[in-house]
């Protein structure tokens, strides 16, 4: 029998990562949660929204029916929002059985305590269920596209992460694994913040001395958090720590780097979210990740910066300043 995966979440990468499984061949079906979105899939055959050059693969199927998408396979890999993940992980556990795996290619913490998609897996669907997080350097449009990518796919389980690889890997969709749950998830959620600090940084008209300090200094923020969290060091200079980072600090189709351009240009929040009319994930990101480097006592000044520009209506430019004027400091320490 064929290999069969279902996908919550219409948005663009849910979709991207479902077109790139049916075409290796796996019975896929895509679920959102907006009839009306569903029935234009359906029809037109591809998401003209979101990625409207790619038509979908004979075995890509869509619905808007949560019980039967969670019944057709015991594969179920969640793309939705980070603040919508509780919620979507409550909908589907009356349909779940004690076969089901449960993967997210979501990047971000649990809005309400900090907390790690996995943290949150556990304890409303129990420790008994197979997890993975999926994440790395990847636009959505360009999977779809099938241009060259490379991701990786973390999880407690071995066998678990290769039947993912199975699933995904193709000659322009390359997977690698890692046991490091906890490390990949705090690069893919910390990254965002740092795209915004990345844009506001570019709105400004500030160079490319700038930018690669940025993100040199920011992924030193990422390590700091995420090995006290419990991730791996290397981690962190793979593909969903500073290959992740560099994506979306420099180029224009991450929505967080556009946000903070916005931002840098003069624009205010609202005009700017507006503007992209997709989900932000750094900005809860930078309110969380904050929190959690008071709570911890780890020094994140880039983060804190974004964080008091986004909620403190801190001016810009003086964001700039702050960092600049810090006390001098060994590199390493």
């Amino acid at each position: 029998m064929a290999t069969s995966i279902c996908v919550l979440g219409a948005g663009s990468w849910g979709t991207a990562l479902a077109i790139q499984a049916a075409r290796n061949g796996c019975n896929t079906l895509l679920w959102g949660h907006k009839p009306e979105h569903m029935h234009d899939l359906q029809q037109s055959r591809k998401n003209r929204r979101y990625l409207p050059d790619t038509s979908f693969p004979d075995l890509l199927h869509v619905t808007d029916n949560l019980e039967q998408a969670v019944k057709f396979s015991s594969i179920i890999l969640l793309a939705v929002p980070s603040h919508a993940f509780k919620d979507t992980l409550l909908k589907i556990k009356p349909f779940l059985g004690s076969s089901n795996q449960i993967a997210w290619a979501t990047k971000g913490f649990n809005p309400e305590d900090g907390s790690l998609l996995h943290t949150v897996v556990t304890r409303k669907l129990g420790d008994n269920i197979e997890t993975a997080a999926l994440s790395g350097p990847t636009f959505a449009g360009e999977v779809a596209a099938e241009l060259p990518t490379a991701i990786t796919i973390a999880s407690s389980s071995p066998l678990f992460a290769i039947q993912l690889t199975e699933i995904f890997h193709s000659q322009h969709f390359r997977t690698y694994t890692s046991s490091d749950i906890i490390g990949v998830q705090v690069g893919g959620a910390v990254k965002n913040v740092l795209a915004i600090a990345a844009g506001i940084a570019d709105g400004l008209g500030f160079g490319a001395n700038t930018r690669a300090a940025l993100i040199t200094r920011g992924l030193h923020e990422i390590i700091r958090l995420g090995t006290h969290l419990g991730g791996q060091p290397d981690t962190f200079m793979g593909l969903a720590g500073l290959g992740d980072l560099i994506l979306t600090c420099t180029d224009n189709q991450s929505r967080n780097r556009r946000f903070g351009l916005a931002l840098g240009q003069g624009k205010s929040k609202q005009q700017a979210v507006m503007e992209i009319g997709q989900e932000i994930e750094g900005v809860s990101a930078a309110r969380v990740t904050f929190q959690l480097s008071q709570k911890l006592a780890i020094e994140m000044p880039i983060t804190e910066q974004t964080y008091r520009v986004l909620y403190e209506n801190l001016d810009p430019r003086v964001a700039v300043q702050n960092l600049l004027n810090r006390d001098q400091k060994a590199e390493f320490n």
